[in-house]
């Protein structure tokens, strides 16, 4: 019997979408780490066990590989989330995005260094997360008109409010522990600030 051949480097098998899918979570963890700027594809490629050729042929580019993971984590983080706010008080969602974000650090951290290294006025993919945006706006309209929000504030600063009171503890984990004396880590912290947050969601009902 013929010795097997071995398989040159960067090979990937037949599961194009699963091979997708190990670029996009390695990219997330060096973005997260290092932000756009200090990303590096060699390191994307070697964790994601490709060759960098491979990772061009799903991406074009660094920039193209970024705007896959915002909405392939968008995408993911939406259905994922409105599973669980399905049925609940409009107002008392806050805390399961809260519990999302604290199972999502990549995530955050990723937004933190965005803000850190954006020297425009522009974005990444700016339209479409913009777009992105209004739909949510639209959501909360529709329940400020169905009587489940408070409709005297504009939706826009709803969803502002709740994307900054969710995210703050994890993207600011610094002074979240010199405020607080724990770490937004800890078990004990996150089930009290969720319960903050449900306590004071009492406040976007009409």
């Amino acid at each position: 019997m013929s010795a097997r051949k071995k398989k040159p480097a960067g090979f990937v098998g037949r599961d194009p979408e699963r091979t997708r899918l190990r670029i996009l979570e390695s990219a997330l963890k060096e973005f997260a780490a290092c932000g756009f700027a200090g990303a590096r594809v060699g390191r994307i490629a070697r964790r994601a066990k490709i060759n960098k050729r491979m990772l061009y042929h799903y991406f074009e580019d660094k920039e193209g590989l970024f705007r896959a993971v915002l909405r392939h984590k968008i995408s993911e983080r939406r259905s994922s989330v409105e599973a669980q706010v399905s049925d609940l008080d409009p107002a008392a969602c806050m805390s399961v995005w809260f519990k999302q974000n604290c199972l999502d650090t990549d995530w955050v951290r990723l937004l933190a260094w965005e803000s850190l290294q954006t020297v425009s006025d522009k974005v990444v993919d700016e339209k479409e997360r913009r777009r992105i945006a209004s739909e949510a706006a639209v959501r909360i309209k529709k329940k400020q008109q169905a009587g489940s929000l408070r409709a005297d504030v504009p939706a826009q600063f709803l969803q502002l409010a709740r994307i900054s009171l969710t995210m703050f503890p994890t993207a600011l984990p610094q002074l979240t522990r010199v405020i607080t004396g724990s770490s937004p880590h800890e078990s004990k912290f996150q089930r009290e600030y969720a319960r903050f947050l449900e306590t004071i969601s009492a406040a976007f009902r009409p």
